[in-house]
């Protein structure tokens, strides 16, 4: 833990350290949870530029919950801690059919309006005014960061034959992304279960907040539809058909766009549990088909 670190953000946010926890959840930085005299803040080291994505967060603010950013460093983001339950805890306990769709449906209409924040074009962010870096269509772009993806992945993760027919998979259905190529409005691009913390209330579920923007980009809404879907066979019956009717996507599109995060999971280092379970998916969608719905 980066213990002097911690403490100069307690002096600059007018407090000592009394105790500091890592979390779980971060696959690209690590994320501390550390209590203050008067508070507790959470701490995120590395990942992407903690400034890009500070301004990020303040563009999404007055359309979804996000937590407030309190410091941003060279080497930290330093946001308020936010009370609520990880969506994953969530459905990891399940629940009945008819209170697992309404919960998709709450974070389906949360999700849906990070897509109210509308950029000037397509592609990544260079700075901290958010000015894009303009990229080809998607539609362009699939079948080419498909091979070069394949031949990086670590080659006991996926056989010739697969990444093979995953390029030419890509290929085949890159055109589906041609009613998506114009869009240019905010994506989280890291919708999952472990960065949305909600809330049981009397009156139903509220989502609390959206966390780790360091992904987001200007493109297609739907692809958050996507990433949300991409491991939707594991969530409890209910959820995903609720989370499709609120967040209102082109779900063959959205599932299309996933594909580029399922070719770039699968090049992590041997051992890297999610990239595991996107080689799965990658090996299922070349024998079965491109899922043409959210829900299944």
């Amino acid at each position: 833990m980066r213990k002097r670190a911690l403490e100069e953000i307690a002096a600059e946010l007018g407090g000592r350290v009394l105790s500091a926890q890592t979390l779980a959840g971060g696959f690209s930085h690590e994320t501390v949870l550390v209590t203050l005299a008067d508070r507790r803040v959470v701490a995120r080291f590395g990942g992407g530029d903690p400034a890009v994505e500070a301004a990020v967060m303040a563009a999404a603010a007055p359309f979804v919950p996000v937590p407030d950013v309190l410091l941003v460093r060279p080497d930290a983001l330093v946001i308020s801690y936010v009370e609520g339950t990880p969506l994953g805890h969530v459905l990891n306990r399940g629940g009945r059919p008819a209170a697992m769709r309404a919960l998709g449906a709450e974070v389906g209409r949360v999700a849906a309006a990070v897509r109210s924040v509308t950029l000037d074009r397509r592609g990544f962010f260079a700075g901290t005014g958010l000015a894009v870096k303009a990229e080809p269509p998607w539609s362009a772009q699939l079948a080419g960061v498909a091979e070069w993806c394949m031949a990086r992945v670590p080659p006991d993760r996926l056989d010739p034959d697969t990444r093979r027919r995953w390029i030419e998979w890509c290929a085949r259905h890159a055109p589906a992304l041609t009613v998506a190529d114009g869009h240019t409005r905010l994506v989280h691009a890291d919708l999952n279960p472990k960065n949305i913390l909600v809330t049981a209330t009397a009156g139903g579920w509220r989502v609390d907040a959206l966390l780790d923007w360091e992904f987001a980009y200007s493109g297609s809404p739907w692809a958050d539809a996507g990433n949300m879907a991409r491991f939707g066979a594991d969530y409890p019956d209910g959820f995903l058909a609720g989370f499709a009717d609120a967040f209102e996507a082109d779900p063959y599109a959205a599932r299309v766009l996933d594909m580029f995060a399922l070719s770039d999971l699968v090049t992590r280092a041997p051992g890297h549990e999610i990239a595991d379970l996107a080689a799965g998916l990658i090996r299922a969608w070349v024998r079965d088909g491109v899922p043409r719905t959210l829900a299944s």
